[in-house]
């Protein structure tokens, strides 16, 4: 994680109780971060209050799901409508079919996970880059970090693409952010997780596949969100690409500011998501769905 905070911790990570440092604190307290904290609690908790999450929660599960690949397919290109999502079954080998057929996987593999993250990040990381990448890329390359010389194909963010040692380095930071004890706000850690992966684009091929499912796992992992239905891929989507890929560079920065932008980014989207579920849970009630 690159980015310009300050704390009272010595060079060997720790404070000056002689106890680990907490690396997501400092965000935490960011000018709007407390804020975007609560509203995000107050939006999740409004769907889970909504009548019809009592009997029928599986299936609103199950349709916040397909509406999240839905909208990862979409901020990688392959922007389909969601019926036409929901009819296809012929997702091909290359092209937009294959994208929505990796976001689909990707998207559906991250819930069996929830168990394993905690302990091996890395190991989610690279079962999700196998499944969305398949039979798609070379065997040799799927499954794990890119090595020095490797291209990383994907959508254009706009960012300098980090050297094969650094992302390696960074991806042991990622994992000490999982693994270590963290007050900060579920929110916080999943955005930070996002904007990580994004950036370092770790794997030649579906990075942002693969850095959404990484924060869907966070958010349910969490218990924010047990039941997943308040996709931050959908409200993603909704801000828009520029948006998005604007927030990015904002987490790209490292300052302050920027770090703030893009956690208030990643709160307005699982805002929207939980919506978007609002929206299914009334069209269920209404007997429209």
């Amino acid at each position: 994680m690159s980015s310009s905070r300050g704390s009272a911790h010595s060079a060997d990570g720790t404070t000056a109780a002689g106890t680990p440092a907490d690396p997501l604190a400092p965000l935490a307290a960011l000018p709007g971060v407390p804020e975007a904290v609560e509203s995000v609690r107050k939006a999740v908790d409004r769907v889970y209050r909504h009548r019809v999450m009592r009997r029928r929660s599986s299936e609103v599960s199950a349709e916040a799901a397909l509406r999240g690949a839905r909208s990862s397919a979409a901020l990688e290109g392959a922007d389909w409508a969601l019926e036409e999502v929901r009819r296809r079954s012929d997702f091909g080998v290359e092209g937009e079919p294959r994208t929505v057929g990796a976001a689909l996987r990707v998207t559906a593999e991250a819930g069996q996970l929830l168990d394993i993250w905690p302990q091996s990040p890395l190991r989610v990381l690279a079962r999700l880059h196998l499944v969305g990448a398949g039979r798609a890329a070379p065997d040799e390359t799927v499954g794990r970090p890119r090595r020095a010389g490797e291209r990383v194909h994907g959508p254009d963010l706009g960012l300098q693409l980090p050297a094969a040692d650094e992302v390696a380095a960074r991806l042991d930071g990622l994992v000490g952010l999982v693994t270590g004890v963290s007050s900060a706000p579920a929110l916080v850690t999943a955005a930070v997780i996002h904007g990580e992966l994004q950036v370092l684009r770790p794997f030649g091929s579906y990075n942002g596949l693969v850095a959404r499912a990484a924060e869907r796992i966070v958010l349910v992992g969490s218990g924010l969100d047990p039941k997943a239905v308040c996709p931050a891929e959908v409200g993603a989507g909704e801000q828009g690409g520029e948006a998005y890929l604007e927030a990015l560079r904002q987490y790209a920065s490292g300052t302050p500011e920027g770090m703030s932008a893009w956690i208030a980014f990643c709160g307005r989207a699982v805002e929207l998501g939980a919506r978007e579920s609002t929206a299914v849970c009334e069209a269920m009630q209404r007997g429209a769905a």
